[in-house]
């Protein structure tokens, strides 16, 4: 790409200045004929699109803009109001400038034209130039149609070179600081990419330092061009010292913009159908698949899981599902697990593991951690939980997002892990309910008897032993949609069932006093017909008010 990079410049400095009025004024046929500026020098430089010989004040209906006029007409010489009127709309029709020659019938310069003239473009910026000596006009265009042709076609080969360098980068798969480097290259200036809230991406400073090039971060007014489809713009391409008419920064930066965007099309692409991959394959074992051992296998090694190890199904929850009607950000939570996916994988790879992870519901992830390649012997067991250990607070350390992490047993199937899938995604869950998490991972038998009450959720004999248990208790919280005046009952008994049935450690919890605590204590007593004193009559609350909260 260096070499691309250099011929590009190389070819750059090879096109010819643009040409203008002062380079037509340069020429031989113009120079021999001691031409005069009258008005317009601060215009001098402005381009040429190409040159007319006109002898008739109709000329300026004609034109479409960056003509230079030449004529030897004496109807322009003959009264200043006229000549004035014609000059006036001349520019007004964008003329870049107007040559005349004041030469009598002998041959001879006219001073007298020269003052008519001068009177006539006083005041004007319109480029008005008088040439003493006749001028061979149709040499003149014809050398200037010279130079025209040659800057236009010098601009296609620019334009094409340009196009090949982008084109072969989009071929490659080039990434996104890899095309910002050719620009840089390409434009002999600083550019930068950045997102839709000006964060930096990517960067060349070219010959500038960064600091020259970052250092107040974002500029407004700089050459840039949005990167993204239409209508889904996600960033800029920016070019802060690009000068804002070069032509030659624009087409660069267009072409850039197109093969990023291109590139982050492909890798979206790639990510999504390797997604919907992983999200195929873990339904299929979720839902009890009919795939054999080693067709499921094949699946899950083009997905990136390694060939032999111990396999253990995990789930990460990140939150409930969401109510319907309720106010989300859905693009906000797609963001969050696509980021979870990410870092899970780089977390296994960190770690000498594998994983394949796949969506199961929203705010949950479940799939498969590979730990141990080549080994694949139970007595592996101790191994894999220390490098999921070490997995988890990586991950941990990775993302921001609150989660908690479930996890099955660890096998030598493939088809044996994913029938623990659920039941990693059922210990995910219970984690969340808990308010000591002590590991970075959980297995069913660390959420004891909460785990229990969790699988027999919906269990109809449960919910008739939780409401028996719980009693009137559980219509006051169901009815306690308006203002509050302190904890419910429900509430209370919480609190005292989590502190063992001692009032006062369930007075701080609660934020009430002993008296207090005491006085609710035995109107739960009395609304219960049971003894908070009694052990297993505080057992059974417990186990139903933990169902009672789970199931919720």
């Amino acid at each position: 790409m260096e070499s691309q990079i250099t011929r590009s410049e190389s070819r750059a400095d090879a096109v010819p200045a643009p040409v203008t009025v002062r380079s037509i004024l340069h020429l031989d046929e113009i120079r021999g004929a001691r031409p005069q500026v009258l008005s317009g020098s601060a215009r001098l430089g402005d381009p040429v699109r190409w040159v007319h010989i006109a002898e008739t004040d109709e000329v300026p209906s004609l034109l479409e803009g960056g003509e230079l006029i030449l004529s030897s007409g004496t109807r322009f010489r003959r009264s200043v109001t006229r000549t004035r009127d014609f000059l006036t709309r001349l520019d007004a029709a964008g003329a870049a400038g107007f040559i005349i020659e004041i030469v009598d019938e002998a041959g001879q310069t006219s001073e007298a034209d020269r003052a008519l003239l001068i009177e006539a473009v006083a005041g004007l910026e319109l480029p008005v130039i008088v040439l003493a000596a006749r001028a061979r006009y149709v040499r003149v265009t014809q050398a200037a149609h010279r130079l025209l042709i040659g800057e236009q076609l010098a601009r296609v080969e620019r334009a094409r070179h340009v196009h090949d360098v982008f084109t072969d980068l989009s071929l490659r798969g080039a990434d996104e600081q890899l095309i910002v480097d050719t620009t840089a290259g390409l434009l002999g200036s600083g550019v930068v990419l950045e997102d839709a809230t000006h964060r930096v991406l990517a960067f060349n400073a070219a010959d500038d330092s960064p600091r020259t090039l970052l250092d107040g971060w974002p500029r407004t007014g700089s050459r840039q061009v949005a990167v993204g489809m239409r209508g889904r713009r996600w960033g800029r391409l920016v070019a802060p010292f690009a000068d804002p008419d070069d032509d030659h920064a624009g087409e660069v930066l267009e072409r850039a913009g197109q093969a990023i965007t291109l590139v982050r099309m492909s890798t979206q692409n790639e990510r999504d159908a390797h997604q919907r991959a992983a999200d195929a394959l873990i339904h299929e074992l979720l839902s009890g698949t009919d795939l054999s051992e080693d067709d499921a296998l094949v699946r899950a090694r083009n997905l990136g899981l390694a060939d032999t190890g111990l396999l253990t199904p995990i789930a990460i929850r990140t939150a409930a599902e969401a109510p319907a009607g309720s106010d989300v950000d859905l693009t906000a939570a797609q963001l969050t697990e696509q980021a979870l996916r990410s870092e899970l994988v780089a977390a296994a790879e960190a770690e000498g593991a594998s994983a394949i992870v796949g969506g199961k519901r929203a705010g949950m992830l479940v799939g498969l951690v590979c730990v141990g390649r080549g080994a694949g012997r139970r007595e592996d067991d101790g191994e894999v939980d220390h490098v999921l250990t070490r997995m988890f607070e990586r991950l941990a350390d990775a993302v921001s997002v609150e989660h908690t992490v479930g996890a099955g047993g660890a096998h030598d199937s493939l088809l044996d892990a994913g029938r623990e899938l659920e039941q990693a995604a059922q210990v995910a869950d219970i984690v969340a309910t808990m308010s000591v998490r002590s590991r970075p991972f959980h297995r069913f038998a660390d959420v004891r008897l909460r785990g229990l009450v969790a699988v027999l959720r919906d269990d109809p004999r449960m919910r008739t032993f939780a409401e028996a248990e719980l009693g009137e208790l559980l219509g006051d919280e169901a009815g306690d949609a308006g203002v509050r005046r302190g904890p419910t009952d429900l509430e209370v008994l919480e609190a005292l069932l989590q502190e063992g049935g001692g009032k006062t450690g369930a007075a701080r919890a609660l934020g009430l006093s002993r008296p207090a605590v005491y006085a609710r204590t035995q109107r739960l007593e009395e609304r219960l017909g049971v003894s908070l004193e009694d052990a297993e009559s505080r057992t059974a609350l417990h186990t139903a008010l933990l169902w009672w909260r789970t199931a919720r």
